[in-house]
This record gives structure tokens, sequence and C-alpha cells, in this order.
């Protein structure tokens, strides 16, 4: 489904006019000369970036627990049981089936578009959720998350605890790398219609610039990193 831009000439006609020139026929892409952002942590292996990642998830606040894709079910269900069990959501993903991630296990609801809003009512009441990375940041131990059918961003956003499961291949410098990634899939019709960048469990430092953990969202987070996947 493609959207429509409504009023656009009128709206770029009159900018154009306060600004005194015309409106153009076409933007060129600058070619910059000078891309200092390509090199920030560009040289460094994979294992590396996991070690640049574990270093700023201590300062968000946020626990790091690596594992392999056999392992994943026992890691999984350690992290669910030290946040207290309880009602757990999350994405509809095949990538939980395709690790052979049992959800069962768990007090479980799985996100259903059909359902409407009842998704967030699940949400807003669930202990945690669990989504994937799909772009993973080193220098700020971001997630990113690209919103989908069965992929509604609630999960992330309103359970008391945030799990995300991040396949060690989706882990980039920085955002310069997850920007290419975007520009290459801004090509393809099935863009995201969302895309969330997640630093760890919400926090605030709006009053007497004091830190407070754990204000609009979830109170805490865990990044588990899948060696093998």
């Amino acid at each position: 489904m493609t959207g429509k831009i409504y009023n656009k000439d009128r709206f770029l006609k009159n900018i154009t006019q306060h600004l005194n020139r015309p409106v153009p026929s076409s933007v060129t892409k600058p070619d910059w000369h000078f891309r200092p952002q390509d090199k920030t942590l560009s040289g460094l292996s994979q294992d590396e970036l996991v070690e640049v990642m574990k270093q700023h998830s201590v300062n968000i606040h946020t626990d790091v627990v690596q594992t392999t894709a056999a392992d994943l079910n026992t890691a999984l269900a350690q992290v669910v049981e030290n946040y207290g069990g309880g009602e757990v959501i999350a994405w509809n993903d095949s990538r939980f089936d395709e690790l052979g991630i049992d959800l069962k296990r768990f007090d479980t609801f799985i996100w259903d578009e059909a359902k409407g809003a009842e998704n967030i009512e699940v949400a807003e009441r669930a202990n945690i959720g669990i989504t994937f990375s799909d772009a993973t940041l080193a220098e700020s131990a971001t997630v990113v998350l690209y919103a989908d059918k069965g992929k509604g961003r609630s999960v992330s956003l309103l359970p008391a605890a945030y799990v995300a499961i991040i396949p060690k291949s989706t882990i980039v410098p920085r955002f310069t790398q997850a920007a290419e990634q975007m520009n290459l899939m801004n090509q393809d019709a099935d863009f995201p219609t969302c895309i969330n960048m997640i630093t760890g469990p919400s926090n605030s430092a709006d009053i007497e610039m004091k830190l407070v953990v754990g204000v609009h969202g979830p109170i805490k987070a865990t990044y588990i990193i899948v060696e093998d996947y």
C-alpha cells in the first residue's frame, strides 16, 4: 500500500516564496569528501564490537548475557526467572522457531494483530517483553527494532522488564552502518512502518540532572547475545 502526500506543492510554494527562490525540480545528494563517521570503530572485529557493546551496557544499566544457539533456551529461562517470571509478551517472529526458542514454557502471549487493542492491554500488564534486535549499535549499546506485522512496538515499551535477543551478526559499530542498511531497505516496498532505537531501560535526568531509571517504560533490561547465529 502506497501512501499519498496531500498539498505538497502548495506547502513547498509557500516556503519558497518566503525564501525568495523557486522550488527546485530535483535534489542532488551531496558527495561528502570527508566522512569520519565511517571510520569510527570500523576496524574492530565482531568479537571486539561485542566487548565495546558490553562496556557501554554497564553505563546504561543493562545486563548482558552471551550464549550459543544451543544454550539459548537455558539462558532465556534464567533471565525470565531473575525477573520474577509472570506474564510474558513476545513478537510473532519466525526467528524464535529458527533458533528453537520454546516460549510455551513461560506464560507467553504472542502479538497478534487480529486481536487489536488486546495486544496493548497485555503489554501493559506483562512483566517481561521479548523481541529480537534487527540491528545493534556497539558504540551506544542500542538495539534497533523494525516494526512489522506481528512485531508491535508496545512489546519493548510497556512491560516492566525488556529482553532483547541479539544475533551476533547484527552488531555494527554505530548508527552510521545501521543508516546504510536503512537506505538499502528504503529501496524496497516493505520498508518498516516504524523504527525504534532502544538504549537500555527507560531513564530521565530532567530533574536536577539526577538520573532516574524506569520512568516511562521498562525498569530493567537484558541483552542476550547469541554467539553462533
